[in-house]
């Protein structure tokens, strides 16, 4: 049989990659450590927000239209064309709000 010669730049470059490895390991470790009160009540907490952060507006944007549409006589449907509208805020807020929580990470 005959044994490979290992170079001493291929020895330093297993070894840096072996350092690098473990540098991420830890730093994985710790992070997991430092977010370990991260539930499932945290997660159904965020999905909560997020609901809401839809509903709301999208409510609002329905009840605003139901009012156009009993006070104007319009041939338009001002709740539909609010209830559009309070969804698409919604979904900003939504987006906003997980945003706001990926960077917390």
């Amino acid at each position: 049989m005959k044994k490979s010669k290992v170079t001493a730049q291929e020895h330093e470059k297993r070894q840096g990659k072996f350092q690098q490895t473990v540098k991420d390991k830890a730093d994985r470790k710790m992070t997991a450590r430092r977010e370990g009160d991260r539930t499932i009540w945290y997660g159904l907490g965020l999905f909560g927000i997020v609901g809401w952060s839809v509903a709301i507006p999208t409510l609002m944007g329905v009840a605003f239209g139901i009012w156009l549409d009993a006070t104007l006589d319009d041939p338009y449907s001002w709740t539909l064309m609010m209830l559009f509208l309070g969804v698409i805020i919604g979904c900003f807020n939504a987006w906003y709000w997980v945003q706001r929580e990926s960077q917390d990470e």
